[in-house]
Formats: C-alpha cells, structure tokens, sequence
C-alpha cells in the first residue's frame, strides 16, 4: 500500500489518480499496523450506539466491524478500514451504531491524535477522504 515516507507532489498525483479510478473497497489504511496499544473487541461486543457522541475514530487491524443505520447493517469494515470517522470530521453524534463481527483489534484515535495526522500526514487524509468517498458511492448505488 502507499506509503507515507514519499510525499512528493507526483507520487501523490499517482495515488489520487489511482484512488479516483477505484470503484471497490481496496483502499486501506496501514498506518496503524505496528501500533502497540490495539483494543480487543469480542464478537457481538458494541463499540458505540447511534447517538452517542462520537470523539474517536477506530481502525480495524484484524477481524471485522459491522456499521448499523436503523437497525440495517449498511457495511462491514474489515482489516485495514476505518469507522467513526463522520463524528470526528463533523462534531456530532453517532450516525449508527458499531458492532464486533469477528473478534477484532482496533485502534483508538482521539480528536487530538486525528488533527496531528490530518496537519502531519497528508496521505492519511487522502486515504480517509478515498474510503468516505466509496463509501458514499456503494450507498448511492443501493438506492
């Protein structure tokens, strides 16, 4: 996956070009894979409800995540993908609610640690800005 040592303007023209072009779920965040402090989740254990206040993003680093919109599960954020991120970004509540499908280890990131990255890393807000946008692209071609 792309790494984050290259930040010149062309590689980064690369990845956008190639993030644009990408019509599956492949872009996956790798920035987290040697963290030392992973949380584990059992299956069936909630991560958040809809509603609460949302002041962490989780990335998933093994097992599986279900995201449920009124009571639909609308996706499964595997190994690599990210969840929660919508609270962080627009400072409100939960939009749905996160549900362990397979034993998982995720990654907590705090408001605070979530700015550094977005100043710092401008890799990691491309990569989030790619996995919103195909989220948001699956959804419009359910309806």
């Amino acid at each position: 996956m792309l790494q984050t040592a290259d930040k010149s303007p062309a590689r980064l023209s690369r990845w956008c070009e190639t993030a644009r072009w990408r019509h599956d779920s492949s872009v996956k965040i790798h920035l987290f894979d040697k963290d030392q402090k992973p949380e584990l989740y059992a299956a069936g254990q909630t991560v958040f409800r809809e509603g609460e206040r949302g002041d962490h993003l989780f990335v998933v680093t093994k097992g599986a995540v279900d995201i449920i919109i009124n009571g639909v599960t609308v996706e499964t954020v595997e190994e690599g993908g990210v969840f929660g991120e919508m609270a962080l970004v627009e400072d409100r509540p939960r939009l749905g609610a996160a549900v362990v499908r397979s034993d998982a280890e995720l990654i907590r990131v705090d408001r605070k640690r979530f700015l550094f990255l977005v100043q710092q890393t401008p890799f990691f807000s491309l990569q989030l800005m790619a996995i919103m946008s195909e989220r948001l692209r699956r959804m419009n071609a359910r309806l």
